[in-house]
């Protein structure tokens, strides 16, 4: 049962664990706490496991020197901690390219595994792999980006607007022309899906 302090983390938001390390620099421990591992995930989905401690280590000691500057009026830190998170991925753009297209000839897939677990027999999961990582690796880095904190971070559009610290219409442009080569990539359909189902974040 949890009391004191660790109870009430449980109910405040991220701006107020925010405001409170500001004074209290230990408190900052409790966001990494509740954020850490999602922040991680993304991460190895982008660059493989090997790489994912590394920045998620960074994304957090970065959230931590800026904390002075964050927004009180966001609730939420994910789309701030998302953002410089794949601010730092971008400093490995190569080695993101080169880590799908190695998914892509051998279907050994760290990165998207989750994607592989909602395929139906119809397409074998290592088929899935290897189309998705080729399509993640021929896209450009803005709309990799986009597309990736939808699909893998889970934001919404606003959300990862606030996150790269575009405009939402250049969200809404990239994500399009993203999912656009996508589908063209996948032959025209959500691999993932044989009832072509709306809303798949990958393809629709």
């Amino acid at each position: 049962m949890t009391t004191g302090w660790s109870a009430e983390v449980e109910r405040i938001c991220d701006a107020t664990i925010i405001e409170r390390s500001r004074h209290e620099p230990d408190r900052f421990a409790d966001l990494y706490d509740r954020h850490a591992e999602e922040i991680h995930r993304y991460v190895t989905r982008r660059l493989g496991r090997e790489t994912a401690d590394d920045i998620t280590a960074e994304t957090f000691l970065a959230a931590f020197r800026r904390r002075d500057r964050y927004d009180l009026t966001r609730d939420d830190a994910r789309p701030w901690l998302y953002g410089m998170a794949t601010n730092l991925i971008g400093k490995h753009r190569r080695a993101e390219v080169r880590f799908f297209r190695a998914i892509a000839r051998t279907g050994v897939d760290p990165a998207i595994e989750s994607i592989a677990e909602e395929v139906t027999d119809r397409v074998g999961a290592q088929s899935i792999r290897r189309q998705l990582a080729d399509a993640l690796a021929r896209l450009n880095a803005g709309q990799r980006d986009v597309l990736l904190l939808v699909a893998a971070g889970g934001l919404d559009q606003e959300q990862v607007a606030a996150a790269l610290g575009v405009a939402i219409g250049t969200v809404h442009s990239r994500l399009h022309r993203a999912r656009k080569k996508m589908r063209e990539a996948l032959g025209g359909v959500n691999p993932t899906d044989p009832a072509q189902k709306e809303g798949n974040q990958w393809t629709n």
